[in-house]
């Protein structure tokens, strides 16, 4: 391991300021803008641009799975932090991305550890729509998923995209210990019972209703425990609150006065606390189990790193179905620690302006391919892999029995 590895020595003992050390995002290298596809669908113009505050959607080809942008995303996190394989204790995958009713993406993950030889890796899959990211929050973390919807108005809401964390002892993004507030219920708001496709059923208002109702229950029972522990938890008390976010302009309100009477009032909060986390959601889109931590990165390369040390944030992750949690955290006061995980981020908007835009005719016909090719038990893509980015692992074939096989760029 190299001298500037951000993996410690963790003692027996319990850990102290255990949060993240490192982390990096994965987005495919396609998009489709969303003025072309308000165009393309004949709807008035500003409804995903304005209504929906999103400008652009990334997507994959069939050259790409829930496996291999996994893998893509654990090895540039790995690579970009000097984490030797056998260091790795501990390696979790929060998905809501199926491709199989037994296998774990987990074990697919294994091929990146198989050359050190460690097989002793604790930790498999968690899934409950775009919660199973974080109920998974510990060591090696990857939250990934593609985010796919039948043709109508939820396409434009779709995408792509994977997450890697890693998570010790000492973190530049500590947890706030005990200080967790889950809410869970059965709803039918936003479900996948047909495995024999990747579109959801999906009730919009159901769902947006059930995130809020879970918000606002989150955040009471957050304020009852930390009033218990004497821990402030009032809104000015954070400099940052960072929301799983579908797309960025969410909201139920049909009185239009009342709406546009509240937004003019929460605007300079939210211009400060939540919008520089919004910034990754308006241009690749709805990356499910990734989105809260999506927002997490977009948060730490909104500023200078100087400015953004013992800065204290609010998170709140949700998944359909549904299953919610509210937790709080503070980055290290400590500069080093900062901008060691920062530099791994850094090179994001380079990599968000190397993307190919796709005309909207082109990306339904990758989807509708997709949806063609989809569960079959062989297989070869037909997508180009000369527009992927270097270093990423792409699906090669589908031999007999549903095996696939990858490679890289």
């Amino acid at each position: 391991m190299s001298d500037n590895s951000v993996v410690a020595e963790c003692p027996q003992e319990r850990a102290e300021n255990v949060g993240i050390l490192g982390i990096d995002i994965y987005f495919p290298n396609a998009y489709v803008d969303q003025t072309d596809l308000e165009k393309f669908n004949g709807v008035p113009e500003g409804k995903y641009t304005i209504g929906l505050g999103q400008l652009q959607m990334a997507f994959c080809s069939d050259r790409e799975d829930i496996h291999s942008i996994c893998l893509s995303v654990t090895k540039s996190l790995m690579d970009k932090y000097s984490i030797s394989p056998k260091e790795v204790g501990f390696l979790a995958v929060g998905t809501e991305t199926s491709i199989d009713k037994s296998k774990s993406v987990k074990t697919v993950l294994m091929d990146l550890f198989f050359e050190s030889g460690n097989t002793d890796i604790e930790g498999i899959q968690s899934t409950n729509a775009c919660y199973g990211g974080t109920d998974c929050l510990y060591a090696i973390v990857v939250a990934a998923d593609i985010a796919i919807y039948a043709s109508g108005p939820a396409r434009p809401t779709g995408c792509c995209g994977a997450v890697a964390m890693l998570l010790g002892p000492n973190g530049a993004v500590m947890f706030e210990p005990r200080l967790r507030a889950t809410h869970m219920a059965h709803v039918y708001d936003f479900y996948k019972p047909n495995l024999s496709s990747e579109y959801p059923i999906v009730d919009g208002q159901v769902s947006i209703m059930c995130y809020l109702r879970a918000l606002d229950r989150c955040f009471q029972l957050y304020t009852e425990k930390a009033s218990k522990q004497s821990v402030s938890a009032g809104i000015d008390t954070f400099d940052g609150i960072l929301f799983h976010s579908p797309y960025s302009k969410l909201d139920t309100y049909n009185d239009r006065d009342l709406k546009e009477l509240l937004t003019t009032i929460s605007k300079p909060m939210f211009d400060q606390k939540t919008n520089p986390s919004l910034m990754l959601t308006r241009v690749v889109g709805n990356m499910y189990t990734a989105s809260l931590y999506a927002s997490l990165i977009s948060y730490l390369i909104s500023e200078l790193v100087d400015s953004l040390t013992n800065r204290r944030l609010l998170l709140f992750s949700y998944g359909s179905g549904m299953a919610s949690s509210m937790f709080s955290a503070r980055l290290s006061q400590d500069l080093k620690v900062v901008s060691k995980l920062v530099a791994g981020i850094v090179d994001i908007p380079d990599r968000l302006r190397a993307r190919h835009r796709v005309s909207p005719q082109v990306f339904e016909g990758i989807l509708n391919g997709r949806e063609s090719a989809y569960n079959m038990d062989r297989y070869v893509p037909t997508g180009p892999i000369h527009q992927l980015m270097k270093g990423t692992f792409y699906l090669k074939s589908i031999v007999g029995k549903y095996q696939r096989f990858y490679e890289t760029v």
